[in-house]
């Protein structure tokens, strides 16, 4: 099977922060499949670190007030591209990122308080058919 999964649960670090999400459980699940890692917000262009975001309103927003919907987005497309080519079976995205979040977001308050919702990367893989589970689901 061929897996897409967050670069972040392989332990790469690409996090917004610099680190990762590197996930033991996610180790062990891949052995024996194909995997395909990805980091849409890198792929869109941002840099690692990078200042926190969140979705405000339909627009991905850096902490600081600055709109990076477009990198987001532009990721999330180079993402979906990368799916469709490598012809992926299941894709495994991180926890409530602003591209990854398969359930929940966080509400765009930069609280830390969550809301149900979906990444933008996760929303566009659902919209093109795509088996997206949240690493929590594993």
């Amino acid at each position: 099977m061929k897996i897409m999964v967050s670069a972040c649960l392989l332990g790469e670090n690409c996090k917004y922060n610099g680190g990762n999400n590197l996930s033991e459980k996610v180790l062990h699940y891949l052995k024996g499949h194909e995997v395909i890692p990805v980091c849409p917000e890198v792929l869109g262009g941002l840099s690692i670190p990078r200042l926190p975001a969140e979705i405000v309103k339909g627009v991905v927003t850096a902490n600081d007030g600055r709109s990076v919907d477009k990198e987001f987005r532009a990721g999330a497309m180079k993402g979906l591209k990368l799916a469709k080519e490598g012809n992926v079976d299941l894709v495994i995205l991180q926890s409530r990122s602003p591209s990854c979040g398969v359930k929940q977001v966080y509400d765009g308050t930069f609280s830390g308080k969550k809301i149900a919702g979906q990444g933008i990367f996760a929303r566009l893989l659902a919209e093109n058919g795509f088996r997206v589970i949240d690493v929590e689901d594993l």
